[in-house]
């Protein structure tokens, strides 16, 4: 069977071939479209006095019992799916641990922040909702919560704290 295209004589199979190819072309775009999930932790030097001096572990919510030991089942309860840490220091003096902890939807995020907050936070500008204390920030933004926990204090510590934040923030 033929078939007449633009004054061509063209076999059915041929017209049929190239709709598929179409047709399979379209869908690698479509699918090319999606945000590959990166590492939200950054590397040493890409915020300004920050080295990472850790591996990030990573724990499926089963498992997070080994890394929070007595408060998981407040994350398990909301949702979370995995939590991820690694370990900072800035200019070789202020050590810090970062959780990331990754929630089946943007609600479970939120609650774990809203039980989080304490009256002596100070709500600074990252993510979707942010606070920080002397030596710590929280910060939520879609279905992550990312807590950065410094272990002492030091001049500065919070707006260190907050840059190493927006870094991460940046990368979510």
């Amino acid at each position: 069977m033929m078939f007449r295209r633009n004054g061509l004589k063209l076999p059915i199979w041929f017209s049929l071939a190239v709709i598929f190819v179409g047709v399979m072309l379209a869908g690698v775009g479509i699918s090319g479209c999606k945000k590959a999930k990166s590492d939200p932790f950054p590397v040493s030097g890409v915020v300004a006095g920050w080295e990472k001096t850790s591996d990030t572990r990573t724990f499926a919510a089963k498992d997070l019992y080994q890394y929070i030991d007595g408060d998981a089942e407040q994350y398990i309860a909301a949702g979370v799916v995995t939590t991820s840490t690694s370990d900072y220091k800035f200019q070789g003096q202020l050590e810090a641990t970062v959780d990331v902890h990754t929630m089946g939807d943007a609600a479970g995020a939120t609650k774990i922040f809203q039980t989080g907050a304490g009256n002596d936070a100070k709500t600074v500008s990252i993510g979707d909702a942010a606070v920080a204390y002397g030596q710590s920030v929280i910060f939520r933004k879609g279905i992550y919560l990312v807590r950065i926990v410094a272990f002492q204090s030091t001049p500065g510590a919070s707006d260190a704290l907050q840059a190493l934040a927006r870094g991460i923030e940046a990368k979510l």
